[in-house]
């Protein structure tokens, strides 16, 4: 035993803290980008072999904007605190005696976001910059807040409370219904061609970047036109015609985004990623390359959610799904109830901040269930954001009493009940009876062996 503590040097480093760490392999090298260390374009790249899945590595020390990763809290404290005096102790930026409520509120959010950007735990992402999505943090925990004050309120208050951020609100809006005219004729296709097209493309590639996931998005897309077909007796824009669901949504505009999402995805799984500092690029050319190379994504891990591998697995992505529909579904509740145009500018920051705070929570999320070891509680940016939303769900169930009146079709109880039991079936079939065989086969071999045992 004396000879095995002295092979260990003194000047190695293994710390005498971790005794687990001599049983540890040697950390790996930095993975190559390509094959044997060559690049592969990404309309090359073959995806069963291994150079497409090469382990991602974060970032040692990023020389080339080292100031920006030093901490300065006391130094951004000073200026926050000079920025602060001037516009509330001055008449420069807004007279004595005008109002302002407005200016303190605002100064109190940019407060708070400025604390975020110093103050909270770094998440997955190191692009552009830590502290964007500390900031991106910070908004949505602002968010949750808001509706948390939301929801203790009535829906009347809560409409005249949104003329504080914009008079125009609080006046009823009329119900649009798509389903008016419903012959499959080109002309009542091209007029129903407008920006929301867009939007969904748009959406669906926002979608496909999160996920990153082909079955995933086609999944969720058929599921939420099933939801419109479910709840267009509350809200009269789920009417739609036949073909504007399956055919201008499914087929054309969420298909369009979510191909090229991927096509994103897959392009950004295989781009060979080396960076370099400002220091060692030479060329006004290359170092503007670099500057803007620091907004694209550090690494890139392709996400394999495997939802019929395991029982966890399949748990994990069926609840996904249904988080992914109440997210999508839950503004335009909201917007109804609040008598919101689809285009006012809360609606669409809401949309993409919802946005900006999947990113890192679905990574999180990823990670925290295919590596449990590294991993060893969710995510802020996950837990927040489920609050989020089952938040929004929480407001919208409260408000929405007395609203719709209608009841729901029996055709809709008996096609989510049969979902249900499908749901529910499936998982039971494929997990539960193995699992029943399994367990039947080891009690038959514990009796057979009790049995060789009495015999001798």
């Amino acid at each position: 035993m004396a000879s095995e503590v002295e092979d260990v040097s003194p000047t190695s480093q293994v710390e005498e803290s971790d005794p687990d760490a001599l049983l540890s392999p040697p950390p790996d090298a930095r993975p190559e980008p390509g094959l044997n260390g060559n690049p592969v374009r990404w309309y090359d790249a073959d995806r069963t072999e291994s150079y497409t899945r090469i382990a991602p590595f974060q970032e040692w020390h990023d020389t080339s904007v080292e100031f920006f990763y030093r901490p300065i809290t006391l130094t951004a404290l000073g200026f926050g605190l000079a920025a602060l005096s001037y516009v509330a102790m001055t008449q420069d930026v807004l007279e004595e005696g005008r109002d302002k409520r407005r200016v303190g509120a605002y100064a109190a959010v940019v407060s708070f976001l400025m604390f975020s950007m110093i103050q909270f735990r770094d998440g997955p992402f190191i692009r552009p910059h830590p502290a964007f999505w500390r900031v991106i943090l910070g908004i949505n925990l602002l968010y949750e807040l808001a509706l948390v004050f939301l929801l203790f309120q009535d829906l009347n208050s809560a409409r005249r409370m949104m003329t504080l951020l914009d008079p125009s609100l609080n006046r009823p809006l009329p119900e649009k219904s798509y389903a008016e005219n419903c012959e499959l004729t080109p002309q009542n296709i091209w007029n129903a061609i407008d920006i929301f097209c867009l939007a969904h493309a748009l959406g669906w590639f926002g979608k496909a970047m999160i996920l990153r996931d082909y079955w995933f998005c086609w999944i969720l897309s058929i599921a939420f036109e099933f939801a419109e077909y479910s709840l267009q007796h509350q809200l009269a824009n789920f009417a739609e015609c036949w073909w504007d669901h399956w055919i201008l949504d499914v087929l054309v505009c969420n298909w369009l985004g979510t191909y090229l999402g991927m096509k994103t995805c897959q392009y950004l799984e295989v781009k060979p990623y080396e960076w370099r500092g400002l220091r060692q690029t030479r060329g006004l050319r290359s170092k503007a390359r670099r500057v803007l190379s620091q907004f694209s994504p550090h690494d890139w891990t392709a996400f394999k959610w495997e939802g019929t591998t395991s029982f966890l697995h399949y748990l994990i992505v069926v609840l996904l799904l249904a988080v992914f529909l109440a997210a999508e579904l839950n503004p335009f509740y909201l917007k109804s109830l609040l008598w919101m145009e689809p285009d006012h500018p809360i609606v669409i920051l809401r949309l993409a901040g919802v946005f900006l705070c999947a990113l890192p929570a679905v990574r999180e999320l990823y990670q925290y269930i295919n590596n449990p070891r590294k991993a060893k509680r969710m995510g802020q940016h996950v837990w927040l954001l489920l609050a989020t939303i089952l938040t929004e769900l929480l407001v919208i169930t409260k408000w929405s009493k007395g609203q719709f009146t209608e009841p729901l079709p029996l055709y809709v109880r008996w096609a989510w009940m049969i979902g249900g039991i499908l749901l529910v079936l499936y998982p039971a079939i494929r997990f539960g009876m193995p699992s029943v065989r399994n367990y039947v086969r080891k009690q038959q071999k514990r009796k057979g062996k009790r049995k060789g045992k009495k015999a001798e």
